[in-house]
């Protein structure tokens, strides 16, 4: 989206840079100038200043400086035409688009006003939330239990769901406004069409965006009951995706400490903030994915993830992997905290301090480190197997990199520990995904006594196309003057293949086509045979498979979260688990079909199953493009959505053309 220089200027003109930042920083006047603290490092001495003749800031300890769109983008990490627009609205005006029609301008406008809409509800909702909080013994209780103060309390705007079945009934006169079931507030049965609140007897957590508005709710139990978090449903306003819990109230400290700690869960942020570590936030009930992490970096250039040194955590570990190797640059640092296994960052403080995990942070594993022990898992490096296969476990990990000194000096490390020279590990990795690309598949070489087959049979023997067999050996076909010809060597004699009754040679009868096989049961049938192949599936691969076709989408959802929670296990075990599921009809068709259990060496499936996941994501970014480009007039993050998803589908498919 362009927007003109015009507007800029004329937008500038009518904002004030000492009121767009005395709404986040406290100035007092100090000769023409505005003073105050720098909200963008730590310091006691006040050395920001902001210029109301100039229109400009400048802080002369960090070297900071810019002017009202420019502090909005620095310290609430918004993007150029989000700033923009964030002003235009508090200016009452109209970013121009000449580009889009009248109709897609109404669109927007009209999506806008619905966002606005639903998150006032959200609103309006936490506010009763809070209220109820003060009422609720238990919920105070539970809060003082686990350390967390008042203030603290206030900050992240905690409240409490009570457990009546219509509590929203009593804040909202309209409890029947469709709208609250959109913004995830209320739930509607799907038999009786009967109403009730989605958070019923729960500790409350308002979930912001950057800007400070409420697009969702995330409830705990007091208990041990089932689900221990329930969070808000995709809405127009909540993508869980693309936000991080408490990412708002940690904005400051993120810069002050120096990096974000990512963790898995609310309590967790609130405690760590509660103890000294208000840098830390969470992921939305998800795998962390490249959104989250690009986020993180509008505010900081280094990020801790923090999990549970269980198998779990591994794994959710490996998936933050995924995400954030095509964003890390020289210039950022990532790292991987794993805590003992029966620990949570929550636990572990409380039991032995703020020093010692911030020892824990400190000693936490480098992005580069954990890379070669995600691909040396399993393999023994004493052994020539052993170091080949982790050599071919780090080559897609290490292709997902960006150039630069770090995957320079990293292929250097992984060629040592396989013994090899540099060049040789790049040779065989090239080869290597020169074999692991998808190739087009072929029909099979007709026998040299019947013709090649065509797209589709001719509708009867005796219209078959003549065919000559004087051409040369290599059979082709040509198009000659409209009418289709196929040249074939036959020895030195020139006949009609598809010849009357009589003639040498007659075709063979047709028979019935067999169903074609979907990407989707191809990739279904190879994971529930060999489960263990999703320990090197990437995040991204779990995202286009979960958002595939509704038919498939609730299979791979439901095999991912059981590879999460227990790991790889036989079809024999998944089958007796998914009784009752929702997706066991399409599992046991695919199961008892043709072709049901794939054949071939585990090395050979496994390079088909990368083929078949290359096409699928292709055709999923291809959709997120197209989503992205609807979402780039009302979404200020949609157009470099569209940019990365265009330029990861071309990039995956130069690969996968050029290794065809």
């Amino acid at each position: 989206m362009a927007i003109p220089q015009s507007f800029i200027q004329e937008l500038l003109s009518r904002v004030d840079v000492v009121d767009i930042v005395g709404r986040y920083v406290q100035l007092k006047k100090g000769g023409a100038n505005f003073m105050g603290l720098c909200p963008f490092h730590s310091e006691k001495s006040p050395s920001f200043t902001v210029s109301p003749s100039k229109q400009f800031f400048h802080c002369f300890g960090c070297g900071k400086n810019g002017n009202a769109i420019g502090f909005l983008m620095e310290h609430a990490g918004m993007g150029f035409v989000e700033a923009v627009q964030e002003l235009a609205n508090q200016c009452g005006l109209q970013v121009p688009q000449d580009d889009i029609s009248p109709a897609e301008r109404q669109r927007q406008a009209q999506q806008k006003q619905k966002a606005e809409t639903l998150s006032d509800l959200l609103e309006k909702a936490g506010d009763s939330y809070r209220r109820q909080l003060k009422a609720a013994p238990k919920a105070i209780e539970y809060l003082k239990k686990r350390g967390v103060s008042g203030e603290v309390s206030k900050r992240f705007g905690l409240g409490y769901a009570p457990p009546g079945w219509h509590g929203l009934a009593s804040v909202f006169a309209e409890y029947d406004n469709p709208q609250l079931e959109e913004c995830g507030l209320i739930i509607v049965g799907e038999e009786d069409s009967r109403r009730y609140d989605r958070f019923r007897d729960r500790l409350m957590f308002p979930i912001r965006n950057v800007k400070g508005e409420c697009i969702g709710f995330g409830g705990r139990v007091f208990g041990d009951e089932k689900p221990k978090y329930l969070n808000s449903p995709e809405t127009p306003v909540f993508h869980k995706g693309r936000e991080l819990y408490g990412l708002y109230e940690a904005r400051q400290a993120l810069r002050d400490m120096g990096y974000a700690l990512v963790t898995e869960g609310y309590m967790d942020v609130v405690a760590l903030a509660q103890l000294g570590f208000a840098n830390a936030v969470a992921t939305l009930g998800t795998a962390c994915t490249p959104d989250h992490v690009q986020k993180l970096f509008r505010f900081t250039d280094a990020v801790v993830f923090s999990f549970d040194g269980d198998g779990a955590g591994r794994r959710a570990a490996r998936k933050a992997l995924d995400a954030t190797l095509p964003l890390a640059t020289d210039t950022r640092s990532i790292k991987f905290l794993f805590l003992p296994s029966e620990h949570d960052p929550d636990s572990f403080i409380r039991e032995f301090g703020p020093e010692a995990f911030s020892r824990y942070v400190g000693d936490a594993t480098p992005l580069s480190r954990f890379l070669i022990e995600a691909a040396s898992e399993g393999c023994d490096l004493g052994q020539t197997e052993g170091r080949a296969h982790m050599a071919s476990n780090a080559r897609p990990l290490w292709s997902l990199l960006p150039d630069g000194a770090l995957k320079r000096q990293l292929l250097s490390e992984i060629a040592a520990l396989a013994q090899l020279d540099t060049r040789d590990l790049s040779d065989i990795w090239a080869q290597e995904a020169a074999r692991t690309a998808p190739i087009a598949r072929r029909a099979p070489a007709a026998p040299d006594n019947q013709p090649p087959e065509w797209d589709a049979p001719p509708q009867s023997w005796d219209s078959a196309p003549e065919w000559d067999m004087s051409g040369s050996p290599a059979a082709h076909v040509q198009q000659d003057g409209g009418n289709w010809r196929g040249r074939r060597e036959f020895g030195n004699r020139q006949r009609k293949p598809w010849g009357k009754k009589g003639e040498d040679w007659t075709p063979p009868p047709l028979g019935p086509r067999p169903t074609p096989v979907s990407r989707e049961d191809q990739a279904a049938r190879m994971l529930m045979c060999h489960m263990e192949f999703m320990e090197e599936m990437t995040h991204e691969d779990f995202d286009a498979l979960a958002s595939c076709n509704s038919n498939h989408a609730p299979l791979f959802r439901w095999l991912e979260a059981q590879f999460t929670e227990s790991g790889p296990r036989s079809w024999a075990v998944l089958r007796g688990q998914m009784q009752g599921a929702a997706c066991e009809a399409l599992a046991s068709k695919l199961m008892n079909g043709a072709h049901a259990t794939p054949e071939g060496e585990v090395e050979e499936l496994r390079r088909e199953l990368r083929g078949t996941l290359n096409l699928i994501l292709v055709e999923h970014l291809k959709r997120e493009e197209g989503k992205a480009l609807k979402e780039i007039a009302t979404d200020p993050t949609a157009a470099r959505r569209y940019i990365e998803f265009q330029e990861r589908r071309k990039k995956l498919s130069v690969i996968m053309s050029a290794s065809s």
